[in-house]
Parts: structure tokens; C-alpha cells; sequence
């Protein structure tokens, strides 16, 4: 059911996700949507992941040093991990979530119900190139977003905690 939704809802969504006017409402929208559907329903539900899969990360806030929680479009990989963009719906300025992450690489995510305690890797340059085009067929808008700013956009691998 939810691989035919995406099919339905995925185009237009992403079309809309594109637009340059969304870079301005999506994300007064669309993170506190899904923090508070994750919240409610234990993390099985996030408004994002009807078309695209979605997780909730929690970092340290690099400033206040508090949980700082923000719901991300990811691919998940084989081994249990994730890919993440720090694409902040294109705009100019990095997202606050991939700070945190340069300076506490320890993070949690919510995934589909569960909590994984992981750590959070910066890729380089040719990990990134070698990434890109699989990150595209999860979420095509990814390459819209870097077209528009001057920035490269931090892509990170969220690696499990083998001790859980």
C-alpha cells in the first residue's frame, strides 16, 4: 500500500518540494508535522515518508547542548544504517541539525517504530559522488536543491551503535 501511494502522491509531492516558493513554507510545515505524528503514533507514522522513507534524528544542540530533534528524508542502506542530505528544503544556509552533527556525531534515530542509538559520518567528496545517483531515485528533488545554492550539501551516513 504505502509503495502505491508514493507511486500516486510521489510526483506532485516532489514537483511541489522543488518549488522555490516551498523553501519558504515547508519547513514551518512539514518538521513539526512530523515530530508530532511521530510522537503520537510511537514512530510508526511521519507525514514525509508517504512519499519518501523518513526517520526522526535527535542531536546534541552544538550551542545549547540540548536534544534537538528534526524528521529527515533518508535512504536506508543494507546494513541497517542510513544516508541522510542536509538539502534544508534549498536553502542558502546548512541546516542547523548537520552542525550538530560535526561536533557530537553521536545521534538517535526513530525509525519506524524502533530507537537506534548511531553515529553520524560526514562523507567526502567521492563517497558523496558515488552516493548521489541512488540518493536521487529515493528523492530526485535533491538535485534542484544543490542546483540553487552555493553550497555543497553535507550528506552524512548514520551508522548503528553495534552495542544497541
Amino acid at each position: 500500500m504505502a509503495d502505491l501511494i508514493r507511486k500516486i502522491l510521489g510526483p506532485p509531492l516532489q514537483r511541489m518540494s522543488g518549488a522555490r516558493w516551498f523553501a519558504r513554507v515547508g519547513p514551518k510545515v512539514v518538521p513539526p508535522v512530523d515530530r508530532a505524528l511521530h510522537r503520537i503514533t510511537g514512530g510508526r507514522v511521519m507525514l514525509g515518508r508517504l512519499v519518501v522513507p523518513s526517520l526522526l534524528l535527535t542531536t546534541v544542540g552544538s550551542v545549547s547542548g540540548r536534544p534537538r530533534q528534526v524528521p529527515l528524508a533518508c535512504m536506508p542502506e543494507p546494513d541497517g544504517g542510513w544516508i541522510v542530505v542536509g538539502s534544508n528544503f534549498g536553502r542558502e544556509r546548512h541546516p542547523a541539525w548537520t552542525t550538530n552533527l560535526l561536533k557530537e556525531p553521536t545521534a538517535t534515530v526513530g525509525y519506524q517504530g524502533r530507537t537506534v542509538q548511531v553515529t553520524a559520518h560526514l562523507l567526502d567528496e567521492g563517497e558523496r559522488a558515488e552516493i548521489w545517483p541512488r540518493l536521487l531515485e529515493v528523492w530526485p528533488v535533491y538535485d534542484r536543491y544543490a542546483e540553487r545554492v552555493e553550497r555543497e550539501l553535507r550528506v552524512f551516513r548514520l551508522v548503528p551503535d553495534p552495542s544497541g
